[in-house]
Formats: structure tokens, C-alpha cells, sequence
């Protein structure tokens, strides 16, 4: 399995605004570098190397860095090639696929540029990092890690990537770590994401969104203040508290997928979610509505659950989501007038009264256990 470790690097001043430079010269370079990809339709990385390596070595990027500009602008382009291809741009023909489509990629000047081993070097125990600039090689940066995040940096194979995030640079290295053996789940727990209650699970246990739901609505009345206010302090302060809600966020689902996933471990077994990929593009709202549910971070809350679980050999499956809101966990009715309101379930076919949340997850639980078994089942070898 692969885990993600990020450290933060401690330039000095002068250091500091090497770095910047860097990345900018390589981002600019890797604009230019999409805009001659698309003029020729794309090519391979290989025919990309032949119309821009000159041109890179001529913009003062060495051998390796010119390497990966190239190497991240063809991956960026098949990014971008598989989301349109997955719908995630829309159908062909409208706006916002047109859009994508016509224009070349483009790369924020402080966005992350790759380095292999030969551009950067780590001294774990000292904990300084030798670094590839356009200025030449800056030696003996500072950086800071938690002394877990530091066990893993031993282990550390292949490439970093070097960001800069509110005037700070950080290298986010990525650790590949042997895959624990998956336990063999009993049973399996049932979790339900929303907006209201961010998880609810099959043992009755429900993660409320009320006080991050709170928190999201004062920093959206913050901002719309400091925006129509329009002075120097208030830009400020804006840029200051930029990315506050998502840092909030990410804490809020790091406890509650820690606390699922200890459950799970705990008591033996599974963890079942729903597939909720594309809701965003599937569902239809109000204006009012559209805030809130771009807001909805349920994908970096399955992200974590996912990467948790795998991290303690706590099985994890996913099953289709539809109908699990409105079918009786009981007698397996299907109904839509069965979801009486967001709280309240009552089956018209058995009677039963439930909370809605509560009722989904046990739904969700049993197509898991279902899930796992056929796959289980799968896996056996046939009768020769």
C-alpha cells in the first residue's frame, strides 16, 4: 500500500525565493509544453520529447527536471483524457466539456513538480533535504516531520513532488508499505454518509453535521463580509483565512474515519460504503441547496476510511447506493414514500418506524456482507 508523507521544508530567506523561482520557471515551461502537445494532437511522451527538450534545456531546466515537466504535462493529459471519457466533464457537447476539450492544459505557477532521487537527496538524521534549483543545487534545507511520518521516510522509494501552499514549501513524498493481510470479516458495518449526519452506522451510532454544517455557514458569511468590505485588511484577512473550512473539514472526517474504522477492528469486522461516485453530476438542486452540497467532503471521508482500512487489514467493500433510502431493512420493501422525510422512515409494507440514516446503513450493511461473499465465492477455484 502506498502512504503519503508530507514534510515541511524550512528555507531561509534567500532560499526560499529560489525555490519560488523554480517553480515557476518549471511550471511555466510545462505550460508551454501542453500548449505544443495539443498543437500536435497529444503525441506520446517519447515524440513530445523530441519537439520540447531543446527548448527546455534552453529555459535553464536541467536534464531531469526537463524530463518531468514533460513527463507530468503527458500524465496531465491523460488525466484529463479519462475524466472526459468517465463523464466527469459532462456529456458531449456541453459547456463545460467543450471547454476542456478545446483548450490546452495549463499549470498554476506554484503547482507541484516532481524530483526523483538524482535531484533531491534527504538526510534523515539531520533532517535537511539537498535540493535541484534553476540557481544550481540548494544543500543543507531544513525540514520538519512527525517522528512517524519520519519512520516512514526510511522506507521512502522513488519520486517527491515539491509544493508551495500559502507562501511555504512542502515535499510530499510517497512510502510503499507491504499490504497487511486482510482479516476475514464476520460480519460487516454498515456506514451511511450525509450532510446532515456526516456518517451514521449499523450499530445506531451517528456522526452529526451540525456543528461542521455551523462552521461552514459562519465562514460563508465571514467571507461575503470581507468581500463586500473590498479593503486592503480585509483582502488580508481573507487570504489568511483561506482554506480554513477545508483544513476544519479534513480534521472532522480524520476522527470520524479513525473511530469507524477502530470499531470495525475492534469488533471484527467489515466496512461497507456506498459507490457515491458522480452524485455531484447526477443530482439536481435548488440554488440555495447547490453550496451545501458542494461542500459535502464525502469523498475525502471514503478516502480516509479506504486508506485506514487497509492500513489495519479491516475489510472494505462498496455497493451500489441505489435505493438504500427507501427500502426497509427489515422486510426488504422498496418504496419511495417510505423515506417519509430527511429523519424518518416507516415502511408502508411491514410498519416499520426507523431513523432514515439508520435503517440506509443496516441496508448498506447487508449488500455488503452480499458483496463480499460473491467475491469470496469468485475466488474459488473450480472443480477440474
Amino acid at each position: 500500500m502506498k502512504v503519503v508523507v508530507q514534510v515541511k521544508l524550512m528555507p531561509e530567506a534567500d532560499q526560499a525565493a529560489v525555490l519560488r523561482s523554480t517553480l515557476r520557471t518549471v511550471n511555466e515551461a510545462a505550460t508551454w509544453v501542453a500548449k505544443v502537445a495539443f498543437e500536435h494532437g497529444v503525441p506520446r511522451e517519447y515524440e513530445l520529447r523530441k519537439h520540447t527538450y531543446a527548448e527546455l534545456k534552453a529555459r535553464g531546466l536541467g536534464a531531469q527536471a526537463a524530463q518531468h515537466v514533460i513527463k507530468k504535462t503527458r500524465d496531465a493529459y491523460t488525466t484529463l483524457k479519462a475524466n472526459i471519457r468517465a463523464g466527469n466533464y459532462g456529456r458531449p457537447g456541453s459547456k463545460r466539456r467543450v471547454k476542456a476539450e478545446s483548450k490546452p492544459i495549463t499549470f498554476r505557477p506554484e503547482a507541484a513538480q516532481p524530483y526523483d532521487d538524482r535531484c533531491l537527496s534527504w538526510n534523515l538524521d539531520a533532517r535537511t533535504v539537498s535540493i535541484w534549483t534553476v540557481a544550481g543545487r540548494l544543500k543543507n534545507i531544513s525540514f520538519a516531520c512527525s517522528p512517524d511520518g519520519l519512520g516512514l521516510l526510511a522506507s521512502r522509494k522513488g519520486e517527491s513532488d515539491l509544493i508551495e501552499r500559502d507562501g511555504m514549501f512542502f515535499l510530499i513524498a510517497t512510502v510503499d508499505l507491504p499490504d497487511p493481510a486482510v482479516a476475514e470479516p464476520e460480519r460487516f458495518l454498515g456506514v451511511d454518509l450525509g450532510i446532515v449526519n456526516i456518517a451514521t452506522t449499523s450499530d445506531d451510532e451517528v456522526m452529526a453535521g451540525r456543528g461542521l454544517n455551523r462552521h461552514r455557514k459562519r465562514q460563508l458569511e465571514l467571507r461575503k463580509k470581507l468581500q463586500a468590505k473590498g479593503t486592503q485588511s480585509a483582502k488580508r484577512l481573507l487570504k489568511n483565512r483561506s482554506r480554513k473550512e477545508m483544513r476544519h473539514s479534513k480534521n472532522v472526517n480524520h476522527i470520524i474515519s479513525k473511530k469507524i474504522v477502530t470499531e470495525a477492528e475492534r469488533t471484527g469486522r467489515g466496512i461497507a460504503l456506498e459507490d457515491l461516485t458522480g452524485i455531484r453530476g447526477r443530482v439536481r438542486l435548488r440554488k440555495p441547496q447547490r453550496v451545501t452540497l458542494h461542500s459535502w467532503a464525502f469523498a475525502q471521508l471514503g478516502q480516509f476510511l479506504t486508506y485506514k482500512a487497509k492500513k489495519t487489514g479491516v475489510a472494505l467493500v462498496f455497493v451500489d447506493p441505489a435505493y438504500t433510502s427507501q427500502e426497509c431493512s427489515d422486510c426488504h420493501h422498496i418504496e419511495k414514500k417510505n423515506r417519509v422525510d430527511q429523519a424518518l422512515f416507516i415502511c408502508r409494507a411491514c410498519g416499520v418506524v426507523a431513523h432514515a440514516d439508520r435503517n440506509a446503513s443496516r441496508n448498506i450493511a447487508a449488500r455488503g456482507e452480499a458483496v463480499w461473499i460473491a467475491g469470496r465465492e469468485s475466488r474459488v477455484p473450480t472443480a477440474t
